[in-house]
């Protein structure tokens, strides 16, 4: 098989909102990527407000200037406003998604770990992008990149074989250990999913048993290389990985080699 590179780096800094696409991202100590996850919002209860219990997120639009720390929000419904700092115009972000949704909104941040599903497993998420043009082609998405903002994976790698990346993850309670660039990762566990790839990324529309399809066509196109006993289902895609803390203050970039 050919050189596995970076083919590009997402990186989301409000949970469950659009990506941002960047050449370069540092690691943190936490081994999650810098601005990855690094802002979420919350309802009065305290509950986190995304994809899995509220469908509506998925009509905001978001477009960063992340070096200024900087969003631009817009709902579809009037032209967008002037950018809000994401630090220093908090309250009137918070005003902004409350007025959305229809009820009181927090706006959280954690720059030491971001908000990740995975605590255990901070690191980026990795998808091949062959996957995403097999995966897309069971549900007639003719656009990757449709597919990429489903699932949402930090790390998008250059693949001429479809869930090549489940070679990055071994038995249970082992990790597997590879490099990016000059970065050590440890892949953990093939990605749990839940009902967000099952939306349209722009809208929220549902597509229909997708979930079923999903499992279905992952296990007749299970590869050789992945590991049956990490599949205690099959609607399970991209790797979870976790970063040492000894590569933290690295920087991967688009391009780096991804070396086994």
């Amino acid at each position: 098989m050919s050189d596995i590179v970076v083919q590009s780096i997402s990186l989301y800094p409000i949970k469950s909102l659009d990506p941002v696409d960047v050449q370069t991202a540092r690691v943190l100590s936490s081994g999650a990527l810098e601005h990855d996850r690094e802002f979420a919002l919350f309802n009065e209860q305290g509950d986190r407000i995304n994809g899995k219990r509220e469908a509506r997120i998925h009509r905001i639009r978001a477009h960063y200037d992340l070096p200024r720390l900087l969003v631009t929000l817009s709902d579809g419904e009037k032209p967008p406003p002037t950018p809000f700092h994401l630090v220093d115009n908090r309250r009137e972000l918070e005003d902004w998604f409350g007025s959305y949704f229809g009820f009181r909104v927090s706006l959280e941040r954690n720059t030491e770990t971001g908000f990740p599903d995975d605590l255990e497993s901070p690191g980026p998420t990795i998808i091949g992008s062959s996957t995403l043009h097999e995966v897309g082609s069971w549900f007639g998405i003719l656009d990757p990149v449709e597919t990429h903002r489903r699932f949402r994976a930090n790390i998008e790698v250059a693949t001429s074989s479809p869930f090549w990346e489940d070679c990055l993850f071994g038995e249970p309670e082992t990790t597997l250990a590879f490099q990016i660039g000059n970065a050590t990762v440890h892949g953990v566990n093939p990605c749990q999913r839940c009902a967000v790839p099952s939306r349209n990324p722009s809208t929220g529309a549902l597509t229909p048993d997708f979930q079923r399809v999903f499992a279905t066509r992952r296990a007749e196109t299970f590869p050789p290389w992945a590991t049956p006993s990490r599949f205690n289902h099959y609607y399970r895609l991209a790797v979870n990985t976790r970063i040492p803390q000894s590569e933290a203050g690295k920087f991967l970039h688009a391009g780096d080699l991804v070396i086994r």
